[in-house]
């Protein structure tokens, strides 16, 4: 026959404790679960949204929900929310750009007078340049003629200058060749220059054709020096009367020269004149003549 016995104390006891530690550990996960105690997220940064590298995966990754104190869930609407309010401002910019340049297009109705005004006076400040820059032109090419015009002038005085001094020249060595008659004065210094000279009559008068056949020369480098130009051209002829006198002389140099057969070295310095003045077979000849 069956019999019901009524629990220890020791078995009571034992329950008890296990019933209570059960009690207290459901206690303890439902105050983990209780979200009501947690500390409020923090409100997301707008300045996150509008860094230049933005990321939204790298973003979203960094919400940790569990950090935040908040729930997957939450984290959604809240990010929800901040798009929806992005979209509403972008809206309202556009919308008040879009009313801003319907104003101005008001603003510009009727300005068709100032436009044509501003560009006659466009047109009239462009005739105004033309008009200096063809005067500019004119006169850089007025000033292009004078400085040609100068520097033709110039080169004419050069020339000049050349000329006269060719002539100066040639017209000494006249007078000193007696081409030309000359007053007694000049006669008179000729006559003490050969007096301050030392040597011998023969030697000064030797030493004097040197200096009128080098004189003779240095014309004609400075003939050939200048332009051709008609004044050189009609000169031509006293050139030759000056040439044909200083070959006379050498001539008569020479022969005085030969005669005395004493004074070879001196011989030597006429020829060399002659060959000076491209005549070096007028003095062969002479020196061949008995």
């Amino acid at each position: 026959m069956a019999t019901f016995e009524l629990p220890s104390e020791a078995a009571t006891t034992t329950n008890t404790t296990t019933t209570t530690s059960a009690t207290s550990d459901i206690s303890d996960a439902d105050a983990d679960d209780d979200l009501s105690t947690l500390p409020l997220p923090q409100a997301l940064s707008r300045t996150e949204f509008l860094a230049p590298n933005f990321n939204p995966h790298f973003y979203l990754t960094s919400l940790n929900p569990r950090s935040r104190h908040q729930t997957l869930e939450d984290l959604r609407t809240d990010l929800r929310q901040r798009s929806q309010q992005l979209n509403q401002e972008l809206l309202d910019l556009v919308n008040s750009n879009y009313e801003s340049f319907l104003d101005l297009g008001q603003s510009l109705r009727g300005g068709e007078e100032k436009v044509e005004s501003v560009r006659v006076g466009g047109l009239g400040f462009e005739r105004e340049v033309e008009q200096v820059r063809k005067q500019v032109e004119e006169r850089r090419n007025e000033l292009g003629g004078l400085l040609g015009e100068r520097r033709g002038i110039r080169r004419d005085v050069q020339v000049g200058r050349a000329l006269l001094e060719i002539h100066e020249a040639l017209r000494e060595l006249e007078e000193r060749l007696g081409i030309v008659d000359v007053g007694g004065d000049e006669e008179d210094e000729e006559d003490e220059d050969e007096e301050d000279e030392e040597g011998s009559p023969e030697d000064v008068r030797l030493r004097r054709l040197e200096r009128h056949v080098q004189r003779y020369i240095l014309l004609r480098r400075q003939e050939g020096r200048v332009e051709k130009h008609p004044f050189l051209e009609a000169q031509q002829s006293r050139f030759a009367e000056v040439k044909k006198t200083l070959l006379l002389d050498l001539a008569a140099a020479l022969r005085h020269a030969k005669a005395q057969r004493q004074d070879p070295e001196r011989v030597l310095k006429i020829v060399k004149l002659y060959g000076q003045m491209d005549a070096e077979g007028e003095a062969v000849r002479i020196l061949k003549a008995g």
